[in-house]
């Protein structure tokens, strides 16, 4: 009996070091294959390729273009040269008696070359527009925005993960209790069977005990199910085969609280990327404001173009040209759909700056939270710790009067559940401190990721 007890306390002792050496290698697992995280950061790639789509409209737009046009019919134009040089022709004849200057017909001809190419490198380049400068601007903020969203998913990551294996080594700890409390209680059946072959007891005894052990036994079936739930949803955030083996580190014991509440509080709101993400998207607002005010202002565009032109298909000195231009474009009037975009801006702006004020409250009341529970779970190791100690020393003394015949089973098996349950409170008060220290961790950013 004292070797059962030996076990059963042994089970449930602190770790003298805080070790992470398995979980670390699980977390950076975990980092490298969360299948949401890589969509988190595949938008933030793309949100990149876009901000260099932005950066490209500041370089010049340079094509080639190449036509070739076969036409028939269309439009005929009349050059009426024989209607007008015919009289003079005649009259100079006469002078001359002479046939020197013949008649010549009126000329016809279409208004579309039977064929025609034009061939030309065209380059256009932006010389004065706002829009470009600040969509730039606001595509870049889009960008940092997207890569704060992808930094606040890892940190949460991070925190799941750890809670997920504690949560997995607690169920792991409780089901070893129950087995290790079961050999306690098939002793005790093997007792009361013997001692009713041997006319020691009545029946109800056996009964009893046979209840216990039933009852255990179903104890332990929820204890199973829970552990492969744990173990099935921390392997899900690790992206591995929900069925696969999680290695165990030893029996972690509980970090101290080295930070106050008022440290924790700055150190959130400094490093919180929640925050960054809203900032992002409000400095983009305020560009988009910027970007509406200056549509009113004119925008000009150099172009020039340098080819070939003529009705066969070929590229001399006769056919080259060259064309350079300005283009200067002016919206006077466009029906005050300038000015609603910019009030909706504003409106926007306004929006984001109480959703940046709400959110720093809401980081503030979450460090609080966590910090105080991490508190009581502090609080809860201790008491936890004292009950067990309080629970062993009484199944002690009423397993004693047991065995020499001065305490009933009633008695035995009530000292020997409230020992369980005791032991069972420590282990969950010890798993669930190391859960509050991982969100304090990560509400407060205690931990870089």
């Amino acid at each position: 009996m004292l070797r059962i007890i030996l076990i059963l306390s042994i089970s449930i002792l602190p770790a003298v070091a805080f070790s992470q050496g398995i979980l670390d290698g699980y977390i950076r697992q975990g980092l490298e294959n969360n299948l949401a995280l890589k969509q988190k950061q595949a938008n933030y790639h793309k949100s990149l390729e876009a901000l260099k789509e932005a950066r490209s409209w500041f370089y010049p737009n340079v094509s080639l273009n190449a036509r070739y046009s076969v036409a028939d019919g269309g439009r005929i134009i009349e050059f009426p040269v024989g209607t007008m040089l015919n009289p003079v022709y005649s009259t100079l004849n006469i002078l001359t008696s002479s046939n020197d200057f013949p008649l010549i017909d009126d000329m016809e001809f279409t208004f579309l070359r039977k064929t025609e190419h034009d061939t030309k490198l065209s380059v256009i380049q932006p010389v004065i527009d706002p829009k470009i400068h600040y969509g730039q601007k606001i595509s870049k903020e889009l960008s940092q925005a997207q890569y704060a969203d992808a930094e606040s998913y890892k940190r949460q990551l991070v925190a799941d993960i750890k809670t997920a294996y504690f949560s997995y080594l607690k169920t792991l700890r409780l089901e070893q209790l129950l087995a290790d409390t079961r050999i306690l209680v098939e002793e005790n059946v093997r007792v009361n069977e013997s001692l009713y072959r041997n006319d020691k007891v009545t029946i109800d005894n056996v009964y009893r005990s046979n209840a216990e052990l039933s009852r255990l036994d179903q104890q332990m079936a929820e204890a199973r199910k829970s552990k492969q739930v744990a173990g099935a949803w921390f392997n899900f955030l690790l992206n591995r085969p929900l069925e696969q083996e999680i290695l165990v580190d030893e029996e972690y014991g509980s970090p101290p609280v080295s930070i106050d509440l008022l440290a924790a509080q700055t150190m959130a709101l400094n490093n919180r990327e929640e925050l960054d993400m809203l900032e992002s998207y409000s400095n983009a607002n305020d560009y988009l404001i910027s970007l509406n005010q200056t549509r009113k202002l004119p925008s000009l565009i150099a172009a020039v173009d340098y080819g070939y032109q003529g009705t066969d298909y070929v590229f001399t000195d006769r056919y080259d040209y060259v064309l350079a231009s300005l283009v200067l474009r002016w919206d006077l009037f466009h029906g005050f759909e300038n000015r609603a975009r910019i009030s909706q801006a504003r409106i926007e702006r306004d929006i984001r700056q109480d959703q940046i004020r709400e959110t720093r409250n809401q980081i503030r009341l979450q460090v609080i939270q966590a910090y105080y529970d991490l508190e009581a779970a502090q609080l809860s190791i201790q008491a936890a710790d004292e009950e067990l100690q309080s629970a062993r020393k009484a199944f002690q003394v009423i397993n004693k009067k047991y065995s020499e015949g001065q305490a009933n089973l009633i008695e035995y098996i009530d000292a020997r559940t409230t020992m369980t349950s005791a032991e069972q409170n420590l282990i969950i008060s010890k798993y669930d401190y190391l859960i509050k220290y991982a969100e304090l961790e990560r509400v407060a950013c205690l931990e870089k990721k």
